[in-house]
């Protein structure tokens, strides 16, 4: 069993978990995207969200307990179908995807939804159909995006945030949403040989950060403005962003 020792790679990590963790326990989620991209700085994509899973999954327990009585069913039972069949489909993608891809597809998602934030949803807006189709669709990318690099919230965001939710709904539902498509993930990920004992080994060892993360995010929900949290982070992902799509591109291409 190896356990990471790159300091390189807990200078990126933590801060990762961190903002992930807080992001997930009060403010929907939205900035898991940033996980996997800041880890493969140091590591290649694909190690990075074989060992961010297990993490998300202590995350979500923690975010379960706190928001399972303020989600709507509803909008549960319509979106996760397609999200199911987006984990399906990047399953049997799996081994077609060399790591020059991933991180060139890693690094555009994250682009995209920076530029989306930045630019006030002029990037990527949702596409005109009716709601059930609208929803199939947005929760499907959103299924797939989550399976490839954990990067699920903001397909998800893009469908959902148009309905004006409740604040605290809104939360509340996409947390139990990934709760649901987290988990359904540990199987795929098992199959595909993911879940190494070095990856799990070094997910334990940043563990502990999930719940103090979610703990941290719960309080911040209603005590500091989410523009600012959301502003420094998506800045990080644009520059993030921006390296890992260069990175990927160039190595594919090559």
């Amino acid at each position: 069993m190896q356990i990471i020792l790159d300091p390189l790679f807990y200078a990126v990590a933590i801060p990762a978990v961190l903002i992930t963790s807080i992001s997930k326990g009060g403010f929907a989620g939205g900035l898991g995207i940033v996980a996997v991209p800041l880890m493969a700085l140091a590591i290649s994509p694909t190690q990075a969200a074989s060992i961010m899973l297990p993490i998300l999954c202590v995350m979500d327990l923690t975010g379960f307990v706190t928001w399972r009585k303020r989600c709507d069913p509803g909008l549960l039972k319509l979106l996760l179908p397609g999200a199911l069949i987006g984990i399906l489909t990047g399953t049997l993608m799996f081994h077609q995807l060399n790591d020059a891809m991933v991180t060139a597809m890693v690094g555009v998602m994250a682009l995209v939804f920076a530029l989306n934030y930045w630019f006030k949803g002029k990037v990527c807006s949702p596409v005109h159909l009716p709601d059930k189709a609208s929803a199939g669709l947005w929760s499907f990318l959103s299924g797939f995006t989550s399976f490839v690099s954990h990067a699920g919230g903001p397909p998800m965001a893009i469908y959902l945030l148009p309905k004006n939710l409740d604040k605290a709904v809104y939360v509340g539902t996409v947390t139990i949403l990934f709760t649901t498509i987290n988990y359904a993930k540990i199987v795929p990920y098992a199959l595909l040989g993911q879940l190494s004992v070095d990856n799990l080994a070094t997910a334990a060892v940043l563990s502990p950060l999930a719940p103090i993360g979610v703990k941290l995010g719960a309080w911040m929900h209603d005590r500091i403005d989410a523009k600012v949290f959301y502003r420094i982070s998506y800045g990080f992902l644009l520059l993030t962003g921006l390296k890992l799509s260069w990175d990927g591109l160039r190595h594919w291409v090559m």
